[in-house]
């Protein structure tokens, strides 16, 4: 199985602790190699990484990453890293072999979360979304989540950052076919800008988008300096099965 981290925007809400996002020390670790190894532990034998804003800088420590870690990585430049997020997901789609696990750089997950998408491939399904019910979290900022409305066995209804009626929101995480950049593609030849949520609601509409309930794990997006200052606090614990040590995420 392949995976997929989407690498290329600006992160303008985390610009005055880098000038790159993905390479924002999360417990001494760039997000983008939490996002790696994370892929990693969860089954994934090659890790696509879309970049575009600091595109250099960040593939010349993907090069860095691989050779001191043996994890294939490929790194798949986007042209314009300001199109909506779905153009990225179409580029590193093109690389993968098969279904793959979706991540964001910016996300970081307890190791059950994706270990447990990894399994949920269906013939039913042309994708699965991770959602978390606990919409009140205080680990969720309202103003920038991207909310889901569930339907009967799972199946998303809506999604977007504006639906009116939710219950859950995305975590950030899918495990897709290429069904996910058809849907894009067909979302934008209907006059959609070209966003992941385009494409989900396209296979939502179709029946086609499932969800996993990750049933109180652990995740963050972190994507402003709150976000990440609770990242710093409790990721070296929650992220110790990938590392093997609840003590440093330093020496990896």
């Amino acid at each position: 199985m392949d995976a997929v981290i989407i690498a290329a925007g600006y992160g303008s809400r985390l610009r005055e602790l880098s000038d790159s996002k993905p390479l924002t020390r999360v417990a001494g670790v760039p997000l983008i190699e939490l996002g790696v190894r994370q892929a990693r532990a969860a089954g994934a034998e090659r890790i696509v990484v879309v970049t575009g804003h600091e595109a250099d800088r960040l593939e010349a420590f993907l090069t860095g990453l691989a050779g001191r870690t043996g994890i294939e990585i490929v790194a798949q430049r986007v042209a314009d890293w300001s199109r909506p997020n779905g153009l990225s997901v179409i580029a590193g789609a093109a690389r993968t072999r098969g279904e793959f696990l979706l991540m964001m750089a910016d996300h970081i997950f307890s190791a059950e979360i994706l270990a447990d998408l990894a399994r949920q491939g269906a013939p039913t399904r042309g994708v699965t979304l991770a959602i978390d019910r606990r919409i009140d979290s205080p680990l969720i900022d309202p103003d920038d989540a991207t909310w889901v409305e569930t339907g009967p066995g799972g199946m998303i209804r809506a999604i977007g950052k504006t639906i009116p009626v939710f219950d859950a929101v995305d975590c950030g995480a899918f495990l897709a076919t290429a069904e996910l950049s058809e849907a894009i593609a067909a979302a934008i030849a209907a006059g959609k800008s070209g966003s992941l949520s385009d494409g989900m609601q396209h296979l939502a509409d179709q029946g086609r988008a499932a969800t996993m309930d990750i049933a109180g794990a652990w995740w963050l997006d972190v994507d402003d300096p709150r976000a990440h200052e609770m990242a710093e606090a409790e990721a070296p614990a929650r992220l110790a099965l990938i590392y093997g040590s609840r003590v440093s995420l330093t020496d990896t």
